[in-house]
């Protein structure tokens, strides 16, 4: 296989971009790094592309390797023919591969290597080539041996077809076949283990979907209800139509004396070695399919999440809602800093309302508050309908943003938390982490690990490893587009940073800690373990504001310093002009970008790139995205009519549908099919996102299951 074809075939993009990438990323060079500061190399692969592209890669890596072991293999067995040889190495999958070796790979002790070790093997192959003119009976009296317990002719027939079903198991074309065949034609069927017990698996109780059309959620669910021992789970295959196509396969000569006999082998060769095994291995693929899908949604979901636009300038109170152990606030200031902490109690069992009040309106008017951020867990909706009270009671203009707080108890009562507040309790912890989502929201959640964040489905049955890797890729490619401030940035945002370890993050604060702020990003060069090669990765993601050089503030990479600073003074403009504002007009002045490209010695790409960024530098690419709803005022699910129009902002998206919050704390569904689009829609991704502002109608209210159906379909 030639790997950079493949490559090219499957991600549609030419052999010199796959050849160019490969070798970027064999240099050591990140996906952030290539898809910001390599464009021309790799004809401006994105972010998402290369992610693909590197998995792909590594995968086929993987194959390549598996193909070579396996001939040596069966070379040192010296039955590797040339044709055997041709097969492995033109096999696009492991399976194909696993599927070659099956005959050649060492098995433990099965029916037909115990009819082998009795001398059956050349009764088996007489059967095979169907050329006898004897009946089976008399054949088998050749091999009739007392010492190798081989009594009757029956037992010597019997051991003989051992050997051909295992011959026919192990053939790889016929399990290609079968495999093929029962994935598009086979039945996925599950049933209640005791059809009265009630349980969030219900609808699965009596379910039948073709394998090849059911959904990855579905899966997902399934396997879950199976593991918790609510389901039994099988897959029904076209059996009559494989057992023809061995059949077929096998008979090749009209033998009286031999056909019934290769028919009971090839049966028993399927229903007792091929067909369990396919079905595990199709469950096993459509897991897998489930699980890729649900991964991809999920960091689709948190790719929103972590995009969402920091809420700047304003001193912000977190607030932790509780029963028992009482609400804890805490006030951050625009950097983040925690000013103050408290704790009230407005709900029950003290319901201390009027005391609860008049401390958090004495924290407003010391510290300036005009927003309020509330967790959405136990103890919300009471908590909310005080802030309401407050706020219409009191003269100062505040405005409350309910903020999903999932994660903020992992990190609350994490090692680094403990670092970060040493001196607080995980309840004040929970409260800053809670207004910190809102002042940074990327910021704050890169201390929590991507998958307590809440945003995806079935996170905990997923393969963990998978799941890890492909959420922080997605933290990872977030964290480098918006790019931090070197000098404000904590070491768990700076670890996500193109080319920054763990270590590194912590020597890059230690270092600001003990020689103050850095004023140039070629300082970075003097942090321990960061070198030449992490410097390069690094540099253009991490910016300094009010530097020594004002290309320092901006994503202009270092290495591109010379070719900016000569395009300035070509146009009479001064470096200067860039901590102002940005230099406007810039596009205008630079028409011939071909000409201009050549003259500076750049690729066009990257002067492109160049001249957005001193027209608008540190720009924040989630400036573009929906500000979250500030509200003023509380509905209760009580509130809710159908027919009533409100705005919410989308919280979660699943493969049946989004989870929109309108302010009554319980997300209400709004199904695929009412995602307000007339056309098919095989996604919601499709058409919403995490934190998308949306206007929904109410369709349908349950109190009692917590259930509120809603609806973008204005029309109907």
């Amino acid at each position: 296989m030639n790997i950079e074809e493949t490559l090219a075939k499957e991600l549609g993009i030419k052999v010199s971009q796959v050849t160019a990438t490969i070798k970027l990323i064999d240099e050591g060079c990140t996906i952030p790094f290539i898809a910001r500061y390599r464009k021309e190399v790799t004809g401006a692969l994105n972010d998402e592309i290369l992610r693909t592209f590197d998995e792909r890669l590594t995968y086929l890596r993987n194959l390549e390797d598996k193909k070579n072991q396996v001939i040596d293999s069966i070379r040192q067995l010296e039955q590797l023919t040339p044709e055997l040889e041709k097969q492995i190495l033109e096999a696009t999958t492991l399976v194909a591969v696993d599927d070659l070796y099956r005959p050649y790979r060492p098995k433990k002790r099965t029916k037909a290597t115990i009819a082998k070790e009795k001398g059956l093997e050349g009764l088996a192959n007489i059967i095979l080539l169907q050329m006898t003119d004897k009946s089976l009976q008399e054949e088998a009296k050749a091999y009739i041996n007392e010492e190798k317990q081989v009594n009757t002719e029956d037992e010597a027939i019997s051991g003989a077809k051992d050997i051909l079903a295992e011959m026919i198991s192990d053939n790889a074309e016929y399990r290609t076949y079968i495999r093929q065949a029962t994935f598009k034609e086979g039945i996925l069927v599950s049933k209640a283990k005791k059809e009265e017990e009630q349980s969030v698996y219900e609808n699965y109780y009596k379910f039948e979907e073709a394998v090849c059309k059911i959904a990855g959620y579905k899966v997902l669910a399934i396997n879950r209800g199976e593991a918790e021992q609510f389901l039994s789970v099988t897959i029904t295959p076209p059996e009559d139509k494989i057992i023809r196509f061995l059949e077929k396969k096998i008979i090749t000569k009209d033998n009286k004396n031999t056909s019934d006999a290769l028919k009971e082998a090839a049966l028993d060769s399927y229903k007792r070695l091929i067909a369990p095994a396919i079905e595990r291995e199709i469950r096993n693929e459509l897991t897998d399919m489930a699980q890729d899908g649900a991964i991809k949604v999920f960091g689709q979901n948190l790719t929103q999440l972590l995009m969402q636009p920091p809420i700047t300038g304003q001193v912000i109170l977190g607030w932790d809602p509780a029963f028992r152990t009482g609400c804890k606030l805490a006030v951050i200031d625009e950097t983040g800093k925690v000013l103050d902490t408290v704790v009230i109690f407005p709900t029950e069992p003290q319901k201390k309302i009027a005391e609860s009040k008049k401390i958090v309106h004495n924290l407003i008017k010391k510290y300036n508050i005009t927003l309020i951020s509330l967790g959405n867990g136990t103890a919300s909706r009471e908590s909310e309908a005080v802030i309401c009270e407050l706020i219409r009671e009191i003269p100062e203009k505040v405005s409350y943003v309910i903020v999903n707080e999932a994660g903020a108890s992992v990190y609350s009562a994490s090692k680094l938390a403990t670092e970060e507040f040493p001196k607080f309790d995980v309840g004040q912890r929970s409260a800053a982490s809670i207004a910190r989502r809102l002042a940074d929201p990327l910021a704050e959640l890169v201390k929590i690990e991507p998958k307590a964040i809440g945003v995806g489905q079935y996170q905990h049955d997923m393969n963990q490893k998978k799941l890890s890797e492909a959420l922080s890729g997605v933290v990872e490619d977030c964290v480098n587009k918006v790019g931090v401030d070197l000098n404000t940035a904590s070491a768990p945002l700076l670890e996500y940073i193109s080319g920054i370890s763990k270590a590194v993050a912590k020597n890059i604060v230690a270092y600001r800690e003990e020689n103050g702020r850095f004023k140039d990003r070629r300082e970075l060069l003097k942090v321990a373990k960061l070198g030449p090669k992490a410097y390069e990765q690094c540099a253009g993601f991490l910016k300094i504001s009010n530097g020594s050089n004002p290309l320092d503030s901006t994503s202009v990479h270092p290495e591109s310093y010379d070719a900016t600073l000569k395009l300035l003074k070509k146009l009479g403009l001064d470096a200067n002009q860039i901590t102002s504002g940005g230099i406007t007009g810039l596009s205008l002045l630079t028409k011939d970008r071909s000409k201009l490209a050549k003259e500076l010695e750049i690729g066009e790409i990257t002067l492109d790139d160049i001249i957005k960024e001193l027209e608008k530098p540190g720009r924040d690419p989630r400036d573009e995205m929906p500000k979250p709803v500030l509200r003023t005022d509380v509905l209760d699910m009580e509130d809710l009519k159908p027919g009533m129009i409100l705005k919410g902002t989308v919280r979660n998206v699943i493969d049946f549908g989004a989870f929109v919050d309108i302010g009554v704390h319980q997300d209400g569904l709004v199904h695929i099919s009412q995602l307000g689009v007339k056309r098919y829609v095989k996604h919601p991704l499709e058409v919403v996102s995490v934190g998308d502002i949306v206007e929904v109608k109410v369709m349908a209210v349950d109190i009692p299951k917590k259930r509120i159906q809603l609806t973008m379909n204005m029309d109907e």
